[in-house]
């Protein structure tokens, strides 16, 4: 059932709203012909509760890329072109009508939250209909219920933002999706989880690949590599369960849900924004100089045998 949440219209919304091109995008429900015929066998299967859901599709529609990640191809053709050219449009109308843009968060400085634009309704329609039902077999805890939703896009292209730095999402199941365009690079390297032993060691990278998603839960640590030519969009969805936070399961306190690391960290794994050694093992980009970095990781107590920064 789709929560009874009601959110006011944004400004962006009212000034945009006379120039939308495709205004089934911004209706709520989402169009079960917008989707891949993957995903529809996909979310077929997960209609109804299934024991294991190995048994339930086959292995090269739901791929395990490795332990709590996964992809799968999502959106045909018809909703690439139809969101990309409402996106795109929404960057043009923006500038000549001075629309306010809101960027997805503090560590992108290109995109735009599209909840924002008027987008959440058949976001929230997908979410509920289509994300949820997979999301849960995959993440029974964290994806009990989905009650919300921070959806944006994310822009990566020389001249713009490269790439962006080690992190973990507020989120509690991520879903990534690749959008287009033609682009080298642009890979996303996935770490531990949170506060774990292993949280700062590399556990693979992926190859992203247009139409097809990634989902795994908010707090592994993950970052995205450089791009090295061409441009990537990506639609990316935080998914909320209030239930699961209540229980502060997935608080990340720095202090009470830290183990002690294992060993040096693997240097795609580091966070220039986060990690107190960073230093030591790589030199800060041009952009985290001109930042007021306030490190924390890995926490006092918390380092690897051998832990050492320069003062």
């Amino acid at each position: 059932m789709i929560p009874s949440l009601s959110f006011k219209m944004t400004a962006a919304e009212l000034m945009y709203k006379p120039f939308r091109r495709y205004p089934a995008l911004f209706a709520d429900n989402f169009d079960k012909s917008w989707l891949h015929k993957d995903f529809v066998q996909i979310s077929d299967a997960f209609e109804k509760p299934v024991k294991n859901y190995k048994d339930a599709i086959p292995d090269d529609l739901l791929r395990k890329e490795m332990d709590g990640v996964y992809s799968f191809n999502v959106f045909n053709d018809v909703f690439l072109q139809m969101f990309n050219e409402e996106i795109n449009h929404f960057y043009d109308v923006s500038e000549s009508e001075n629309i306010p843009v809101k960027r997805p968060n503090s560590m992108n400085n290109y995109g735009v939250i599209v909840n924002e634009i008027g987008l959440r309704p058949m976001i929230t329609a997908f979410q509920q209909t289509h994300l949820w039902p997979l999301s849960r077999h995959l993440f029974p805890v964290e994806a009990s219920q989905f009650d919300n939703h921070h959806s944006f896009i994310v822009r990566y292209r020389a001249g713009e933002d490269l790439g962006l730095d080690m992190h973990t999402d507020d989120s509690d199941v991520t879903f990534n999706v690749c959008l287009g365009e033609e682009f080298t690079g642009a890979t996303l390297s996935f770490c531990g989880m949170f506060g774990a032993a292993n949280h700062r060691q590399h556990r693979f990278t992926y190859h992203h690949e247009v139409g097809r998603a990634i989902l795994h839960l908010g707090s592994r640590r993950h970052g995205a590599d450089d791009i090295q030519s061409g441009r990537r969009s990506n639609l990316i969805v935080w998914n909320h369960n209030y239930a699961y936070r209540a229980r502060g399961v997935n608080s990340w306190d720095r202090d009470s849900h830290y183990e002690q690391e294992e060993g040096i960290p693997s240097p795609v794994c580091l966070s220039y924004t986060h990690d107190r050694d960073y230093e030591v093992y790589k030199e800060l980009p041009e952009a985290a100089k001109k930042q007021k970095r306030k490190p924390w990781c890995p926490p006092p107590e918390c380092e690897y045998e051998g832990y050492h920064v320069e003062s």
